[in-house]
């Protein structure tokens, strides 16, 4: 088992220099952001583009992964999370075609992984959602398979704004619904495990690590705050809005020790990546380092 952190939080900061920090400061691996280059707008945390799919070749690829291992890091995964089941055809094909790509240049690296989303229409509802995933994702499932990658899928609803409610922006996020992804491509497809999205959703987490254990293929270690004034306002039916507020790994409501407990016990000794989206430690690259020193001290004990 490894500690690492997703390479996000760091939009203007060179990959390598976000690589030496890391190592210096006790990390072990890295989940590299890979969205297409873009100047506009984009949705918070995302819109990083620590490798430039678009134009990396596969000897430069391979350069990136020596170079990273010379400071005595690996790469967990590459990590790209769009909305692949999005409304507009346009758009779907757009990132559709990205991920492909991170994909194809994750086989030329040689990481195992590449780390996204289902996605989710949020005018739909769940089993609408499912056909039209059925319908989208075994082009991709091919593609993964035919480049000898596997792809996660975190577990995150993706509701933090009304243009995502009430419906989501991301299917996979109930036990019911990873039933029917692994029924239909368990193998090419695992899950990409963030226990805060349990939190939100009042989901067991010992229940669900012991049930699709065997399929967690990666883990993103953050946590969430119930803001109990905010849900008194706005209720459950507002789906998080208002309420949920992502932290720092020991600064919520994640039992840390029942996940590792759990987490060992079904056997997963992959990597545990940081994923820094609490607003306490942002604005600055220090600020955001301090965060993610908070999540080091805190999951490190469980870590060796």
């Amino acid at each position: 088992m490894r500690l690492g952190l997703l390479t996000a939080p760091f939009p203007q900061t060179p990959l390598m220099e976000v690589a030496d920090w890391a190592a210096a400061n006790g990390f072990e691996s890295l989940e590299i952001a890979c969205w297409p280059p873009t100047t506009g707008p984009t949705r918070r945390y995302a819109g990083t583009t620590h490798i430039d799919v678009t134009s990396t070749s596969a000897a430069e690829g391979r350069e990136i992964v020596d170079r990273i291992a010379s400071k005595g890091l690996a790469i967990s995964g590459l990590g790209y999370y769009p909305n692949p089941l999005h409304p507009d055809p346009a758009h779907r094909a757009m990132v559709i075609g990205h991920l492909k790509r991170v994909i194809t240049t994750a086989s030329a690296m040689g990481v195992g992984l590449v780390n996204t989303f289902i996605g989710g229409d949020a005018s739909k509802n769940p089993d609408q959602n499912w056909e039209l995933a059925l319908q989208v994702w075994p082009d991709i499932v091919r593609h993964a398979q035919d480049n000898g990658v596997r792809i996660t899928i975190e577990n995150c609803p993706m509701i933090f704004s009304y243009d995502e409610w009430p419906g989501g922006h991301n299917l996979a996020s109930t036990p019911r619904m990873w039933r029917r992804i692994l029924e239909a491509w368990g193998g090419p497809i695992g899950l990409n495990f963030d226990p805060s999205h349990l939190i939100l959703q009042m989901i067991d987490m010992e229940r669900f690590i012991r049930e699709f254990g065997p399929s967690i293929l990666h883990v993103q270690a953050k946590d969430l705050m119930i803001d109990r004034e905010g849900l008194y306002e706005r209720g459950i039916l507002s789906a998080g809005i208002g309420w949920q507020i992502p932290r720092i790994p020991g600064l919520g409501a994640v039992d840390w020790p029942l996940f590792f407990s759990w987490l060992y016990r079904v056997g997963y000794d992959g990597d545990i990546i940081v994923e820094h989206e609490d607003r306490t430690f942002e604005g600055t690259d220090d600020l955001v380092k301090r965060g993610f020193l908070v999540a080091r001290d805190t999951l490190r004990p469980y870590i060796k």
